[in-house]
């Protein structure tokens, strides 16, 4: 029986959550695969879209990965946003928002969020965000168990306050760390 095989990674900016695109590819999108040798049947858990960074949880395991797809397994993401976000908005953001999801309206779950003082100290992304003369920004933690498309970005917006940047920070309790952007990291398992 084969060893399954566990990896986490630091996404880049502009990298797409998967390792095959059939589609027209913009030259400058990288796919995961290009970043390490995966073992064959290695899948992508929690995909990030191509404008956000950090953790992802890679596995050749099928019960890892719906483990952590599930709403049982807490996500932490580090937002910057447009704005110095408000005590109000962080409290609509606890309580849950309203969302599009497919053309129908969703209310998301109860979350933990708050403000991120001082902001994080993550390296320049690679395409320049903006610069400080189109106002002020910040930073806010925001935790959520489930996982819809574009979710966090869609609830900061909901609040008045867009994401300009966006990384996960943690999955459950495997934490990005240090690890840089594109490197990868064999582990011995998820927790």
């Amino acid at each position: 029986m084969n060893k399954h095989r566990h990896f986490i990674l630091h996404k880049p900016y502009g990298f797409l959550s998967q390792f095959v695109y059939e589609g027209k590819r913009k030259k400058k999108k990288g796919l995961l695969g290009e970043l390490y040798n995966f073992p064959e049947g290695t899948m992508a858990i929690g995909r990030l879209d191509e404008d956000t960074e950090g953790l992802i949880f890679l596995t050749t395991d099928g019960k890892t990965s719906h483990l952590i797809r599930s709403n049982s397994v807490e996500k932490e993401y580090y937002v910057q946003v447009d704005g110095i976000i408000t005590d109000q908005a962080i409290e609509q953001l606890k309580k849950g928002v309203e969302i599009g999801l497919r053309n129908t309206k969703y209310t998301t779950n109860l979350c933990d969020a708050k403000k991120l003082i001082p902001a994080p100290n993550f390296p320049e992304r690679t395409r320049k965000i903006r610069d400080d003369r189109h106002g002020p920004t910040s930073w806010v933690s925001i935790t959520i168990s489930e996982g819809k498309n574009r979710q966090v970005r869609k609830m900061t917006a909901a609040v008045g306050f867009p994401t300009l940047r966006l990384f996960r920070v943690r999955i459950g309790n495997i934490h990005l760390n240090d690890l840089k952007a594109g490197e990868v990291i064999e582990v011995n398992g998820f927790d």
